[in-house]
């Protein structure tokens, strides 16, 4: 064994191994060393969040890693996110309002058995060369650009210490890096989290008769998304495994579902009784004897930190840096874009390039998005239960993941300086603009809240029949050279302003009586029912009006008669 590493990666879950498979991919003579505390392989039934992919980090396991083969062969197809609101009783599947796609998508994404893939990944970086050390125990790390960084392990009772250049810290939310430098960050989202795995396989098909709605899709594809259902203070999982198990969650705002309701199997029972009838009535006896496979529980899961790179040679991957939510399975996503930042740093510094530009372009662009994503979940679980309210939110939010994000790191542009500094840097950059219209529109959702009461009922909504949210979920894979990547992300931009536009416009006429073809400024949007509220801009330059087509669009999405609207 060596003492001598180019890099020590401290963790062997999925951000540290698929780290160190891209290290090793990308160099293969670079020696790995990666220290895992787990003693053995992982169970089939990994007990971890993270099994659902959606389209950015999937491109990284598939496209950058080079696991599509794995991927097909080994682990579930995804059908997308499918989304049951609540309605009076939710004791019927069928008569409650569904959002998901109705077809294949274009855009493949994967449910992860994270047991089956994380063995995978071990056998994998073993096979390319990297060391990998089980049941080994982090005791301490001393950080030294000049002698290199000291990781000191202890395994089978014996401490071991090696010598590094590079330390990347992939240990969760435990994090050895984050402890030692004190990097916590205070983050102002608070959820809770239980999950457990059902051994075999749930189908949500099965949970009625009703033949016209189980035929409304082609068979299976409502068991190969993720299922969400929803209510006010709350979303509920259901996420098939390839293994043929299931993995169910609850997860929570304390403030209305207090965690103590629902932070045992025998309370999350109860509480499935009380919240959602027809889940409890399905999965509980699937849970008795040898049903349950484990349960676990996660007390104010989001976390933030102050640092994730270092011109010192060290990071932060995966769960050790910021965490904020599982909701749209964002997970894999953090991952992708971490590891491409830090893997870059790593190699650009062992090939004798100077990285500390690079440093403080990839943290200040990593927190920014982490920053510009908090306020997705910060006290929107509030809206959860409000079915119009969250069926619009949810299609922004899935329009700005594939407008922006998405696209750049397809296009390989969130290592590109140029890139960065021409969206992010530059005072008018579509980057800023674009952190700036998407927080206008979340506390747009929150303003809207008290004036939007209605239940709805027995109504399917397919994301795909919106023009816009289809071209943008398409074009996600499509390459482009540096300046029209910047051009398309600006064509992204004005399309975004115009659905937010759309949007206030139908909801303003709704709330003030406001006319539905008014020119609205995006950057100004607001109900104006808050205190010291903008003065809407309906005459500047910057009003707009949408295209026909993002306006029909945006219809589709819209529960109440737009002559009624008209009409207010």
């Amino acid at each position: 064994m060596n003492d001598q590493y180019d890099v020590v990666v401290l963790g062997g879950g999925l951000a540290g191994l698929t780290l160190s498979l891209q290290l090793k991919n990308a160099k293969p003579d670079i020696s790995i060393l990666v220290l895992e505390r787990r003693e053995t392989e992982a169970s089939t039934a990994a007990h971890k969040v993270g099994e659902s992919t959606v389209e950015l980090g999937t491109h990284y396991l598939r496209e950058v890693l080079d696991l599509k083969g794995y991927l097909e062969e080994h682990e579930l197809p995804k059908h997308g996110l499918r989304f049951f609101f609540k309605n009076d009783t939710k004791e019927d599947i069928t008569s409650r309002v569904e959002l998901g796609p109705r077809l294949r998508l274009p855009v493949p994404s994967h449910q992860l058995d994270r047991g089956t893939l994380e063995n995978y990944l071990m056998k994998l970086t073993r096979e390319k060369g990297n060391q990998l050390e089980l049941g080994a125990k982090v005791s301490g790390v001393e950080i030294s650009t000049e002698n290199g960084h000291e990781v000191s392990y202890i395994k089978g009772g014996e401490e071991i210490k090696v010598k590094c250049r590079w330390v990347a810290d992939a240990s969760g939310r435990a994090s050895v890096l984050k402890r030692k430098f004190q990097l916590q960050k205070p983050i102002e989202h608070h959820a809770n989290a239980a999950w457990w795995r059902l051994k075999g396989v749930i189908d949500i098909d099965t949970w009625t008769d009703n033949k016209d709605w189980q035929g409304f899709l082609e068979p299976g594809l409502r068991y190969l998304s993720t299922v969400h259902f929803m209510d006010s203070g709350y979303w509920l999982w259901i996420i098939p495994l390839g293994s043929k198990n299931t993995s169910i969650g609850i997860v929570a705002d304390p403030a209305i579902h207090p965690f103590d309701t629902f932070n045992t199997y025998e309370k999350a029972v109860e509480w499935m009784r009380v919240n959602e009838p027809l889940a409890h009535k399905m999965l509980v006896p699937l849970g008795e004897g040898e049903g349950l496979m484990d349960f676990k529980i996660l007390k104010h899961y989001a976390h933030h930190t102050q640092k994730v790179y270092s011109t010192e040679r060290w990071g932060t991957a995966g769960e050790s840096g910021p965490f904020l939510d599982p909701l749209y399975s964002p997970g894999t996503d953090f991952i992708a874009m971490n590891n491409g930042w830090l893997s870059d740093l790593i190699l650009r510094d062992l090939a004798g390039e100077d990285i500390e530009t690079r440093v403080n372009v990839y943290e200040q662009c990593h927190l920014a998005l982490v920053d510009a994503w908090i306020p997705i979940y910060q006290n929107k679980y509030l809206l959860m239960g409000n079915t119009q309210i969250m069926v619009i939110k949810i299609f922004w939010d899935w329009a700005v993941y594939w407008a922006v994000p998405c696209h750049l790191f397809a296009n390989k542009a969130f290592n590109n300086i140029r890139v960065l500094r021409d969206l992010f840097a530059a005072k008018n950059g579509f980057g800023r603009k674009f952190g700036e219209l998407h927080k206008i529109m979340q506390d747009l959702f929150l303003e809207w809240l008290p004036y939007e009461h209605k239940t709805f009922s027995n109504r399917y909504i397919d994301p795909f029949d919106l023009k816009v949210l289809r071209k943008f979920q398409e074009d996600i894979e499509v390459q482009h050279e540096p300046n029209a990547l910047i051009e398309q992300i600006g064509k992204n931009m004005d399309m975004l302003e115009q659905l937010a536009v759309a949007i206030f416009r139908l909801v303003s006429a709704q709330v003030n009586g406001t006319s539905p073809d008014i020119k609205v400024n995006p950057y100004t949007i607001n109900l104006g029912k808050k205190e010291g509220a903008v003065m809407l801009d309906t005459e500047s330059d910057m009003a707009i009006a949408p295209g026909e087509a993002i306006s029909k669009d945006v219809e589709v999405m819209w529960f109440y008669p737009k002559v009624a609207v008209e009409s207010v």
